[in-house]
């Protein structure tokens, strides 16, 4: 080869890998160094590039082609085109060994870099070494450790708002007392001493706010000498001085209240008030929440619309997790339904009967976003009569649906709403529809039912959802037929990787180029998770926190609740920023997003992520088949 002709080819390799990512950061004279040393090698399709246990002497890029990359154990564990790259984990062990066998899956052209010249790179530019990684479950997580770090503000711990120790009174102080306390150590609520206890080993007997003076003494009308016993709260919600702030924020949500006892080792040591959470988080969901009860008609309710959609916008740009931004956005749709059954039973009158208002799917998982449709369903009380009862519940269950259409929560295409027939019963019905599904399964009925396994009661007897989400875990953990047609349900939506190459986009449609990260990516996650949910008998609704139930189980191998973590956190991330740019753009959301748009190193996350999607339902299908032990 001519002089000439070596030029050619090295110009050719620097081209090459100046387009890739991976070698972008690094300076001209590095990347004409690496060029200038590489060795072209062409493999056959089938014929193997490095085995197990051999000397680690090259690190490689593919030029074209695919190779397949396997574990020890000859289990596949990637598979690499265009750009990717292997032989890392050997170079970087002190034997030099070869830890992960690979051969050609196509006929293959291979650039090798020697390991003098790639430790030189390592060693030298942090950057490159960040993104070389042993294994893309291994990049995931960095990847997902950087937005974890990023996150310090929203994942404090209760215990940084604190400082001061709460403020006791007894309980036989008088409501004057309270005022004059509150004034002189600038507090805003007091914790009333349980007098059986004494001082000497303080415990709450309830809590006293400067709003509980303003509404139940001035407003009501009490004298001055009336004891703090009489006015105080006593149903208390408490929070542990470990949890996260965000935490915080959800229970004050939850139960609307404005300040929290904060306990360690069931001892008081602080109050937190709403005003501490608002100045130390983002208060924008806490408003919505808050303008959402005060609203008296559905056209008001509709009117706060676009405040929702800021809401959502605003927790994305602080970079909150997928967690919080769908545990916010759940409770925002929590709050429309029950302000909205609130309303109408100002409009129709008492129930006749009592009954629960049921959450389905997302909104039960709090995994919600902004673009969803309401799935939800009625629990009537055993008493039910049809005959005597059907026409109020019938039209509650109108007033809600419509009034959640009106508010952006558009109709389930698949009817599953508490306007059907079919999901409007008693609390009895409910449970023969559970055994059923559980000890009668079949993929087809399975498939319909499948989002009533991920249920919230949000009005009403709530409690009714607890008996139902523990009836399911009882009859569903050991039931090989129902996981396996679970399971293969939980197959049917499979992630969007083509030959091994690349993504596959969809067929037609309006979005011709891109993919659905819902049905694509985050469905289909939530799906196996909940299969292995209620294979090991988990009460939990949010797919985390099942994983945390499935990864304590032991139903997963080694380091695959992590990857499966990281995985869903990363797709449900990409989705939720592609429609907060959608919105910040003055475009109509949606789950659609075009890889072409997506920066490499972004493609090449997501491209992990549904490559370790793809092989936790492998495991899925080899894990519940009908029959097995599981």
């Amino acid at each position: 080869m001519s002089e000439l002709q070596m030029q050619d080819e090295q110009l050719e390799v620097l081209q090459f890998l100046t387009r890739q990512a991976l070698f972008g950061q690094l300076p001209e004279e590095a990347l004409r160094r690496v060029a200038a040393a590489v060795d072209v090698r062409y493999f056959k399709a089938g014929s193997p590039v490095i085995a197990f246990g051999e000397q680690a002497e090259w690190w490689f890029v593919v030029r074209s082609g695919a190779v397949e990359v396997f574990r020890r154990d000859g289990t596949l564990y990637n598979r690499l085109t265009e750009g990717g790259h292997f032989g890392e984990a050997g170079l970087l062990l002190k034997k030099k060994k070869v830890r992960f066998p690979v051969s050609a899956l196509e006929d293959t052209l291979l650039y090798l870099i020697p390991e003098a010249e790639f430790t030189a790179l390592f060693d030298a530019h942090e950057g490159f070494a960040d993104q070389v990684e042993t294994e893309d479950s291994t990049r995931l997580r960095q990847v997902m450790s950087r937005r974890e770090e990023s996150n310090q503000l929203m994942s404090a711990s209760i215990e940084s708002l604190v400082n001061r120790e709460p403020v006791w009174l007894p309980s036989t102080a008088k409501v004057l007392e309270a005022a004059q306390c509150m004034t002189e150590a600038g507090v805003s609520s007091l914790l009333i001493l349980d007098d059986a206890r004494g001082e000497d080993d303080p415990a709450i007997a309830g809590i006293i706010t400067d709003r509980d003076l303003r509404t139940r003494v001035l407003a009501g009308g009490l004298s001055h000498d009336t004891p703090v016993s009489q006015v105080m709260t006593t149903q208390l919600v408490t929070v542990e001085h470990n949890q996260l702030v965000f935490e915080a924020m959800l229970q004050m949500l939850r139960h609307n209240v404005h300040h929290l006892p904060v306990m360690r080792h069931q001892k008081a040591v602080g109050v937190i008030a709403l005003s501490d959470v608002v100045h130390y988080e983002s208060r924008n969901s806490l408003f919505v929440v808050s303008s959402i009860f005060r609203q008296s008609s559905v056209e008001e309710l509709a009117a706060l619309t676009a405040d929702v959609r800021a809401s959502f916008v605003r927790m994305v740009n602080e970079d909150a997790s997928s967690r919080m931004v769908g545990t916010a956005m759940a409770l925002i749709g929590r709050s429309f339904k029950q302000q909205l059954l609130a309303l109408a039973e100002a409009k129709l009158g008492p129930p006749p009967v009592p009954y629960c208002f049921l959450a389905l799917g997302s909104m039960a998982r709090n995994e919600q976003l902004v673009v969803t449709d309401q799935d939800n369903a009625l629990v009537l009380d055993n008493r039910f009569d049809p005959a005597l009862h059907d026409a109020y519940f019938k039209e509650l269950a109108a007033f809600v649906s419509d009034g959640l259409a009106q508010c952006g929560y558009t109709y389930c295409s698949g009817g599953i709403m508490a306007t059907n027939t079919q999901w409007r019963q008693p609390l009895k019905v409910w449970e023969r529809y559970f055994s059923e599904w559980i000890e009668q399964p079949t993929a087809g009925t399975l498939l319909s039912a499948n989002i009533f396994f991920d249920l919230d009661g949000v009005w009403g007897k709530i409690e009714w959802a607890e008996k139902l989400r523990a009836l399911i875990a009882q009859k569903a953990k050991g039931q090989s037929r129902f996981l396996a047609s679970m399971a293969r349900n939980a197959l049917l939506r499979t992630p969007p990787l083509g030959f091994f190459k690349d993504f596959v986009v969809e067929a037609d449609g309006r979005h011709s180029k891109a993919i659905n990260l819902k049905r694509r990516g985050t469905a289909p996650m939530a799906d196996l998770i909940r299969v292995h949910a209620l294979a090991v008998g988990s009460q939990a609704q949010n797919s985390f926190e099942r994983l945390k139930d499935v990864v304590a189980a032991g139903v997963l191998p080694p380091g695959r609740g992590q990857d499966l973590h990281d995985t869903l956190e990363f797709i449900s991330t990409v989705r939720i920023r592609n429609q907060a740019n959608d919105l910040a753009a003055g475009l109509e959301p949606d789950n659609s997003i075009e890889p072409d748009k997506l920066s490499a190193f972004e493609r090449k996350s997501l491209r992990d992520a549904f490559l370790i999607l793809s092989e936790a339902q492998g495991y899925l299908k080899f894990r519940y088949q009908p029959g097995r032990s599981v």
